[in-house]
């Protein structure tokens, strides 16, 4: 029984000596994670999510009849509406605005328009009746006319006075004949503008009748053409649905896209966006529909970036168009997109891990039985891999992890490192060719300048020096 329990202690003292004498032995060497530069055909992809929208569509607004200013209808509600998502056909029933609203103004310029028929009635009756007793003041007129003309012939035989007296009748007769029918044509006159301004107020109440009436018949909206009925959204960004107002300056009630050809909508961050370029292709993911792989090709890049909301980072707007069609696709689908940026047949390129740099170049710690950092040129990224264009040969191996003490390993390649200083300092002056110009310009125009200088310094002390001897001749 002894030697049984004895047995194990002794195991376990032989452990603990063991593990004793690896932790007090001398270290091994650091272990690296490394890697091997690779040679093939490499991809450069930018990645990115977007929504699916069709590329043309067609507005389903509010009906022109409204947007006529006569019929003084500025906003409706809408009282009906087919579900979103429905397909129609040309001419099919989409919805249907109040009633109510055009209702009420029918009925009052119905009001104004028999009130202005009456006014009208009214100012033909008065002209008429003025216009009649007028002609009766002018028939008394003439014959007090004539009337005097008997008084004045029968006194021929009377006194001068008579005789005078008479002529004076008759000329008062003649001028109130003659107020008479001045007073006429200007009544006649009033009384046709008066008559003529009532018609055309009537004319204008039963032309906005008839445009109400016209309005109150396109209340019910119909499909221009075959599609499926998307809601707009509002003025205020808010989802047009039954009860929503809608108004002549925000028209919209839903579009019909094509949904024959469709386009992703995405947004590209600052990094990346140099590197995507119009005409390049894409190969497009549908989330609802994992096993689909759509093809595409870039047709739009924003010049000007966005910034993300509540967010530092801008990002670009980008369009993709799908090739083909599917009637499975529906807008607002969500989309992940992988646009082809740059394709290389045959390229070395190492993991970006393996890529560090510092302040004025980028190297790798390349392991040659020994580590040293190798400066490297590189060239594309994509989301694993770097390419390389000097510095690394295939198999090369490299470290995937920064070693200890890297200050103390020696670089290596300093050929690559002024190669690239040489190139990005032709560069920046291909870029500013004209600033570049005009600096050595002005560099030949300040040595000139030092040369006249020295030579009028040096020529002072030969002038001086004649003028002195001639006036030593003169003395």
């Amino acid at each position: 029984m002894k030697k049984k329990l004895l047995l194990p202690v002794i195991l376990v003292v032989l452990l603990l000596v063991v593990v004793i004498i690896i932790l007090s032995g001398p270290k091994n060497d650091e272990i690296h994670v490394t890697a091997q530069v690779k040679k093939g055909p490499f991809e450069v992809l930018v990645f990115t999510t977007g929504q699916l929208e069709a590329k043309s569509s067609v507005k389903i607004t509010i009906p022109e009849a409204l947007t006529n200013n006569n019929v003084r209808i500025w906003e409706i509600k809408i009282t009906d509406l087919v579900l979103e998502g429905t397909v129609v056909d040309s001419g099919d029933y989409v919805g249907t605005l109040d009633h109510s609203t055009v209702d009420a103004e029918l009925l009052l310029a119905r009001e104004e328009m028999e009130q202005t028929m009456n006014e009208f009635e009214d100012a033909q009756m008065d002209s008429n009746l003025s216009l009649s007793n007028i002609r009766d003041q002018i028939v008394n007129a003439h014959e007090s006319v004539e009337e005097m003309q008997i008084i004045l012939k029968e006194s021929v035989f009377e006194s001068p006075a008579v005789i005078r007296k008479a002529e004076m009748d008759l000329e008062k007769a003649k001028r109130s004949l003659e107020q008479e029918k001045r007073n006429f044509v200007m009544s006649q006159a009033q009384y046709t503008t008066r008559v003529e301004r009532r018609k055309v107020y009537l004319k204008q109440k039963q032309q906005r009748v008839t445009d109400l009436e016209k309005a109150y018949e396109s209340l019910y909206i119909s499909a221009p053409k075959p599609g499926m009925v998307i809601y707009d959204k509002d003025r205020f960004g808010t989802k047009i649905q039954i009860g929503s107002t809608i108004s002549r300056w925000s028209p919209t009630i839903a579009i019909l896209p094509d949904l024959s050809s469709m386009i992703s909508k995405t947004y590209v961050n600052e990094i990346d966006i140099s590197k995507v370029k119009i005409g390049q292709k894409a190969t497009l993911g549908i989330d609802a529909f994992p096993e689909k792989e759509l093809h595409g090709e870039v047709i739009s890049v924003a010049n000007i970036g966005q910034p993300l909301p509540k967010s530092d980072a801008k990002v670009f707007e980008v369009i993709i168009k799908t090739t083909g069609s599917d009637n499975d696709l529906k807008p607002a689908m969500t989309t992940s997109n992988i646009i082809q940026t740059g394709i290389f047949k045959d390229t070395l390129f190492v993991p970006s891990d393996a890529v560090f740099s510092n302040d004025s170049m980028k190297f790798v710690f390349l392991d040659r039985g020994r580590i040293v950092r190798q400066i490297v040129d590189l060239g594309s990224e994509n989301e694993n891999y770097t390419v390389v264009k000097e510095g690394l040969k295939e198999g090369d191996l490299v470290l995937l992890t920064e070693p200890t003490e890297p200050e103390k390993i020696q670089f290596s390649g300093y050929d690559i490192y002024e190669k690239i200083r040489i190139r990005d300092s032709l560069a920046d002056i291909s870029e500013k060719p004209d600033k570049a110009l005009s600096e050595n310009r002005l560099t030949r125009k300040e040595r000139k300048q030092e040369e006249l200088n020295s030579q009028t310094v040096t020529e002072k002390p030969d002038r001086s020096e004649k003028k002195a001897n001639k006036i030593r001749k003169r003395g």
